[in-house]
C-alpha cells in the first residue's frame, strides 16, 4: 500500500520513567528492535509520557498512529474503547516486532510510509493522526496532513521542538512562519508540553514536544487557496525584508502600485492579513 521512507516509531518524549518494551536486550534478540538513525528512530521509553500522548487525543472514530515503533504509545492507544487504532510503520523489523508482541493489531497495522498512503481511499469517512513524528519528515507530515484536511479534523504529535513552537506561534513572533500561516489557517492549535531528551533511546540531540491540532470552523479561507500559498511562501523567502521586496520579486511590480502591507515583514501578517494580501495580488495579477 505504499514504500519507503522515514516514518516515526514511537519516538521523541519528556520527564524521564520506566523502559519501554522493544529496548533493553540486543542483536538477535525478538523482543529488541535497533533504532534506525536513516528512518530517524529515537524511541520513546517513558510509559508516562505515552500515556499523555495517548490520553491527548479525543473520542471517537478512527485514528492512525504514523511509526509505531515497539507499540510504546500502541498499547495506551489500542486500550482506548472509544477509538479504533491503526498503524502505519515503514520499519520491517518494527513491523515484525508488532505482530509477535501485538498480534489483535496485526490487521490494522499497514506495513507503508505514510507519506505514500492513499488516505482518501482508506479512510472516507476521516480519521485522526497521532504518533512521535521523526524530525526528517515532521514538515512534510503537517503538509500531508493540510493536503487532506476535510477528512483529519484532529492531531496529536511528538515533534521537534522548534517545530512545536513554529506552528504554534502567533503573529508578530520570530518563530512564526510557513507552517504557521498555512497550518493556523485551517486548525486551532495547543502546545501541550515539552519533552526531554533523557527518555529516548538514543536520546536526540535537542528537545521535543507535543502539540495538538484541531480543525477550526474555516472551510472557506475566502481567497483562491493556491495563491494563497504561493503568497506565504513569496513571503517569507526573505523574511527579512519588507514584503515589498519578496512579493515584487515574485509576482511583478503590480503596475506600480502597493499595498499598506508593503512596509511590514513576513511574520507581521496573521492569516487574515494573509488572505486580504492574497485577494489584493489575485485583483492586481487579473488586471
Amino acid at each position: 500500500m505504499a514504500t519507503k521512507r522515514h516514518n516515526s516509531s514511537s519516538s521523541h518524549s519528556t520527564r524521564g520513567g520506566q523502559q519501554g518494551g522493544g529496548y533493553s536486550a540486543r542483536s538477535n534478540n525478538p523482543n529488541y528492535v535497533k533504532p534506525k538513525k536513516a528512518l530517524g528512530q529515537h524511541f520513546l521509553t517513558d510509559m508516562n509520557i505515552a500515556r499523555a500522548i495517548a490520553d491527548a487525543m479525543s473520542g471517537g472514530g478512527d485514528v492512525l498512529e504514523v511509526g509505531c515503533g515497539t507499540g510504546v504509545l500502541t498499547q495506551f492507544l489500542l486500550a482506548r474503547e472509544d477509538i479504533r487504532t491503526w498503524g502505519a510503520e515503514v520499519d520491517s523489523e518494527s513491523v515484525d516486532y508488532l505482530h509477535r508482541h501485538y498480534p489483535d493489531f496485526t490487521p490494522h497495522l499497514i506495513f507503508g510510509d505514510f507519506l505514500n498512503l492513499p488516505l482518501g481511499e482508506m479512510f472516507p469517512d476521516g480519521f485522526k493522526v497521532i504518533g512521535n513524528f521523526p524530525y526528517n519528515i515532521s514538515s512534510q507530515i503537517f503538509f500531508k496532513v493540510l493536503d487532506h484536511k476535510d477528512l483529519i479534523p484532529e492531531v496529536v504529535g511528538m515533534v521537534q521542538r522548534e517545530v512545536a513552537l513554529r506552528i504554534a506561534s502567533p503573529a508578530g513572533n520570530r518563530d512564526y512562519g510557513i507552517l504557521s500561516v498555512l497550518m493556523q489557517a485551517w486548525y486551532d492549535i495547543e502546545y501541550l508540553f515539552t519533552v526531554h531528551e533523557n527518555v529516548f533511546n538514543p536520546p536526540p540531540k535537542v528537545k521535543s514536544a507535543v502539540v495538538r491540532m484541531r480543525r477550526n470552523g474555516v472551510h472557506d479561507l475566502g481567497c483562491d487557496e493556491a495563491l494563497f500559498v504561493r503568497v506565504v511562501k513569496a513571503a517569507f523567502s526573505q523574511r527579512r525584508k519588507m514584503l515589498k521586496t519578496p512579493l515584487k520579486a515574485a509576482f511583478g511590480d503590480f503596475g506600480g502600485e502597493e499595498h499598506k502591507f508593503f512596509g511590514l515583514r513576513a511574520e507581521a501578517l496573521s492569516v487574515a492579513d494573509y488572505v486580504e494580501l492574497t485577494n489584493w495580488v489575485h485583483d492586481k495579477m487579473e488586471g
